[in-house]
């Protein structure tokens, strides 16, 4: 089995206090690391600030991001008997407009005994879940019931809390810091419980400088789930599964992808999202096309990208699916160096922690 295949081969030792708590005090002001494979003079990383990737991304170019919204999907309520019950939606609930007041979604439940199906979880005095069945995997179907004079959206923003990563402590739950930040600028479709972060370190004032540049600027909608946070089990990575997510791009996005192909241009991708999300519609299709779908796509050493260049990202958990798709753009020992080098240089990884960008040289 190639090495490259083995879960062992993406361990790394992170020290605890390069986890970062808290974001940057200025969005663009986190740090960046910058490897360019395409460069046989050196493939050592170079130190920026995160403000300084205009000056990588070419006038030709295309930066193409995920615009998911995060939505608060964590509810704490109360069982009829009086015990605590915390509710993590898995997905945005759907409305049932029949009822009008009445929402479907899957959930995780956790409370200090297992709920049965026809427990009510009390969230507000106008607000509460019922457990309809268990799906199994410690996920069941839930009904929410909420006041039709507040409308779905505004009860969650009211009621609920930020999903935070579970490395991201919090003894009293998500901060209005939280709120602002664990989204990025662009964020307009809600759907996710985790945020595409390497999208976090951007500006609207760093944006416009890029599009000042002439640079093509496309989103794409992938609604991240919960399962981004599944520990990989199989120690052959080949033999892991991923979890599907909702996935949209319009023909806008694509033609403009086409354009910047034709002209010479580089595709970058913000975030492993984004990466999953146009190389799915390519593999599906044979081609880049629009669609709306599920995606369950996942990328390991190996994998022939059709579609993305270059890529921005932050720094993943050690022996994660995201290692895997970020090694298979610049190789496995290349990322580990990377890292390395970032916990010397101390870097801060993880969600609000800071960037790095792979240029590959890429040719059709």
């Amino acid at each position: 089995m190639p090495h490259d295949h083995l879960l062992s081969a993406y361990s790394y030792h992170l020290p605890a206090e390069l986890i970062a708590q808290h974001p940057a005090d200025k969005r663009d002001d986190s740090r960046l690391m910058v490897v360019n494979t395409a460069d046989n003079q050196s493939s050592q990383p170079h130190h920026h600030r995160f403000s300084d990737i205009a000056a990588f991304i070419g006038k030709k170019d295309m930066l193409v991001v995920n615009n998911t919204r995060v939505f608060p999907a964590r509810l704490l309520g109360k069982k009829e008997s009086g015990g605590k019950a915390e509710i993590f939606l898995l997905e945005f609930p759907i409305i049932d407009h029949a009822a009008g007041n009445t929402a479907v979604a899957s959930a995780l439940i956790k409370a200090s005994k297992r709920p049965k199906p026809g427990t009510k979880i009390h969230i507000t005095e106008t607000f509460y879940g019922t457990i309809m069945e268990d799906q199994g995997d410690g996920k069941v179907k839930l009904h929410l019931h909420f006041d039709r004079a507040a409308g779905l959206a505004e009860t969650l923003r009211c009621s609920g809390q930020v999903p935070l990563p579970p490395y991201i402590e919090r003894r009293e739950g998500c901060t209005a810091e939280d709120v602002q930040r664990y989204q990025t600028v662009y964020a307009s479709t809600p759907g996710a419980v985790a945020a595409p972060t390497a999208g976090l370190h951007f500006t609207g004032e760093l944006l416009r400088t890029i599009a000042e540049r002439g640079t093509l600027f496309g989103q794409v909608t992938l609604h991240v789930g919960y399962g981004t946070f599944a520990p990989v089990r199989e120690e052959d990575i080949t033999r892991h599964r991923i979890h599907h997510e909702y996935l949209s791009i319009s023909q806008e996005t694509v033609d403009a992808i086409v354009r910047t192909k034709q002209r010479g241009g580089k595709i970058w991708a913000v975030g492993t999202t984004t990466v999953r999300a146009l190389e799915f519609a390519a593999k599906e299709t044979g081609s880049l096309r629009a669609m709306d779908g599920w995606c369950d796509l996942y990328i390991y050493p190996g994998f022939a990208f059709q579609v993305v260049d270059n890529l921005i990202t932050n720094f993943h958990l050690p022996d994660s699916s995201l290692m895997f798709l970020v090694s298979a753009l610049c190789g496995r020992e290349t990322l580990l160096d990377c890292y390395n080098t970032a916990i010397r240089e101390g870097y801060r990884f993880f969600s609000y922690g800071d960037a790095m960008t792979v240029i590959t040289g890429r040719s059709e």
